[in-house]
């Protein structure tokens, strides 16, 4: 397919981009089309399954036309990776985040407007403060790319209120194409994306004509193998899955604890494993993660804090040792598996504790208001901040201390904090990491003098300065260890060189952190005072016991095929069945006489003739035969056409 002939660029340049940067010689499946979608200036929702290659959609795009393009998402090492990524094909990116001073981000805006900058990568709670404002006109965007886009819809997983403020981005900047991007939407969530994220003048043909071009790509993952077990002891199923396949694999956990506990057990049997969660120091979590990535670990134990962005084509098993509590969420983390187009297998573990566990975290997931205010009075009490005060700040929050300190359990106190969120009461960020930055606050006139004062300090100066270019003008994130390898000095001698000129007032130095932040957006008020929309808190609660009960329909469900069982629910119809998930291999293991597929195909039908119904109703009606016999039956009539399967799993006959 080749790029519109209305545009004035050859056909050839996302090729020769696609080439000259990125180094391949051809797209992945909907790649071009969406690139095209976009050149041809159509606001586009592309549905790319994780590992797809969604960024490239927007990045190629990008460089064909002149300007920049503006990335929304809310994964900030997400955009520290991809940003870090493309300066290293020489491709001017910056990225600003919640937790930089406001003094980085004028800089950040500052270059973005002065240079030939190609990307700005902006989380979603930035596009509605007065410096973005101020700074909006003169970036010359030319694209808006919207990651993470499910983050818009309230009936979505993952809502996150600050996206539903890219609407009045689309104000400012009427002419400009967005380019939605997720790895999963079911339908419902897909139709909320696209008017959360309509024009402000859409054109004209209602529903006939809808503003937005939908790219989705399949959902069958044909090598993936999907199976569920349910188990007395996980830990010995999961020694055993990992001795059965061999490859680097992964292990998800729902608590902490238990990613520590799994991985020691692992190493008992001799098998290569580590552990990895939101809570230990970003520089621990770099390490291990690297380990993996090349295959010094063979297994990491995780919570779902592990795997965003991270793209290891060979990984050859995922196993969840908890049952997740959506199916979208399973999906991204299952789908990590065999990205190579290898055989992998995404293995499910449940027992009776878990299906319970997840019927009760409804009420445990939306607390009541009482309870939310009353987490609210103790953030405010934690922080020390006065009511009428904190609007615009950031304020570092120890969560284990903070739940410690005032006797709280970890779920009723994150899921309080997050109804807050989704009110916009405040934000709270477990993952902010800032690295370590430098700049000059003296003249050079007075740096000199000081440099023959302080002959010790002198290496420091000189490393600093030839390393990092631009350092007196902006602050420059910098790198302990590499200037403790330039200065051939160890790495506490540096670090205390740095404190020294940071206290002698000659450089503003910030060491890194990767501590939690809390931020207000708008000034704390009291406790009693604050307000939650019951109304849409409580359709949030509805959609979410649903995607509860589909995830826990799924683990039960013995007959269907699990790729389209997922496929289904994310309104993918064409997922065939796979042949390899657990399901499929014991139907293949049934063995069906001609006289009872006969007999089993003549009761369907007479039924069906009455009326549609649900399938879980019509197994029950053919009570008479095995449950497994009369799926093989129905999976037959539905890939020979003979009967319609909706998504709401009504059955009828063609």
């Amino acid at each position: 397919m080749k790029l519109p002939l209305t545009t004035h660029h050859s056909p050839l340049t996302i090729y020769s981009i696609l080439k000259d940067y990125w180094g391949y010689d051809s797209f992945r499946p909907l790649q071009e089309d969406i690139i095209n979608s976009v050149l041809s200036g159509k606001d586009t929702l592309a549905l790319m399954p994780t590992g797809g290659g969604k960024s490239l959609c927007y990045q190629v795009p990008a460089m064909v036309k002149p300007g920049l393009c503006l990335v929304i998402s809310p994964l900030i090492a997400l955009m520290k990776d991809q940003v870090e990524n493309l300066r290293r094909k020489n491709i001017t990116a910056f990225a600003i985040f919640s937790g930089m001073s406001r003094k980085e981000v004028i800089n950040t805006f500052k270059v973005a407007t002065e240079s030939n900058c190609k990307f700005l990568y902006v989380s979603p709670e930035r596009l509605e403060t007065n410096l973005f404002k101020e700074y909006l006109p003169g970036l010359d965007i030319n694209l808006i790319a919207v990651d993470e886009a499910h983050c818009i819809s309230q009936w979505g997983y993952d809502f996150r209120p600050p996206y539903l403020r890219i609407a009045e981005l689309r104000k400012e900047l009427p002419d400009v194409a967005v380019l939605a991007l997720t790895a999963s939407a079911t339908p419902e969530v897909q139709e909320d994306i696209c008017d959360k994220l309509k024009p402000p003048h859409p054109p004209q043909g209602g529903f006939e004509d809808p503003p937005f071009k939908i790219f989705r790509q399949s959902f069958e993952r044909a090598n993936l193998s999907y199976s569920v077990f349910k188990v007395d002891s996980k830990i010995n199923k999961i020694i055993e899955v990992v001795k059965k396949v061999p490859g680097s694999g992964i292990v998800y956990c729902r608590s902490r604890r238990r990613t520590k506990e799994i991985s020691e057990l692992l190493q008992l049997q001799n098998i290569s494993a580590d552990y990895y969660h939101a809570g230990l120091p970003q520089e621990e979590r770099n390490t291990k993660q690297e380990n993996w990535i090349k295959n010094k670990t063979r297994v990491i134990v995780c919570t779902n804090a592990f795997g965003m962005g991270i793209d290891k084509p060979d990984v050859r098993t995922v196993v969840h040792a908890d049952v997740p509590d959506c199916l979208e969420n399973y999906y991204q983390e299952a789908g990590r598996a065999g990205r190579d187009g290898k055989k992998s297998f995404a293995v499910l573990l449940y027992d009776n504790t878990d299906i319970f566990e997840l019927e009760e975290m409804i009420n445990v997931r939306f607390p009541s208001l009482e309870d939310i205010r009353s987490i609210y009075q103790s953030v405010a009490n934690y922080l020390q901040l006065p009511a009428g005060s904190g609007e615009g700040n950031y304020y570092e929050f120890d969560f284990t201390d903070f739940i410690r300190k005032f006797k709280l359990t970890s779920f009723a106190a994150l899921y309080s904090l997050k109804a807050l969120e989704q009110e916009d009461w405040l934000a709270f960020n477990e993952q902010v990491f800032l690295p370590s930055s430098v700049s000059f606050i003296v003249s050079k006139e007075t740096l000199y003098d000081f440099e023959k004062n302080h002959p010790k300090l002198e290496p420091c100066i000189k490393t600093l300065l030839r390393a990092y270019a631009g350092i007196f003008d902006v602050p420059v994130t910098i790198s302990e260890k590499v200037l403790a390898s330039l200065m051939k000095k160890e790495l506490t001698e540096v670090i205390s060189d740095l404190s020294e000129l940071h206290r002698s007032g000659i450089i503003d130095y910030k060491p890194q952190t990767d501590k939690p932040q809390i931020f207000f957006p708008r000034n704390r008020i009291k406790a009693e005072d604050v307000v939650i929309n019951m109304t849409a808190y409580n359709k949030r609660k509805e959609t979410y016991r649903k995607r509860t009960k589909q995830m826990i329909d799924y683990v039960g469900e013995t007959g269907e095929c699990r790729s389209r069982i997922v496929g289904t629910y994310f309104g993918d119809k064409s997922v065939k069945p796979c042949g390899i998930c657990d399901n499929c291999l014991k139907q293949k293991s049934i063995h069906l006489s001609a006289e009872e597929f006969e007999k089993i195909l003549h009761s369907i039908t007479t039924i069906l003739q009455k009326n549609p119904l649900h399938t879980k109703d019509l197994i029950n009606s053919l009570s008479a035969y095995k449950k497994e016999k009369a799926w093989k039956v129905l999976e037959f009539l539905h890939a020979e056409n003979k009967i319609e399967m909706a998504d709401t799993g009504i059955v009828r006959l063609k």
